[in-house]
């Protein structure tokens, strides 16, 4: 487990490990979510690197607004 300490701007340092894993990279933009007492990053991506994302997905079992009651 890697950590990171706030900074009393309120600043976070990412550790190396993990932006080398996710490939992140300076002046990278995140979305900051707050979950119950928790914190959750998730990087933004480009509409580029989205691109068939969902390619293969099962909508088999998609509902519809009509099936709502």
């Amino acid at each position: 487990m890697h950590t990171a300490t706030l900074s009393s701007k309120y600043q976070l340092a990412i550790p190396k490990v993990i932006r080398d894993l996710l490939n992140l990279q300076a002046g990278q933009q995140f979305t900051v979510l707050a979950k119950g007492k928790n914190i959750e990053l998730v990087p933004v991506r480009s509409l580029k690197e989205m691109r068939g994302i969902l390619k293969g997905a099962n909508t088999e079992n998609y509902r519809d607004r009509q099936d709502r009651f």
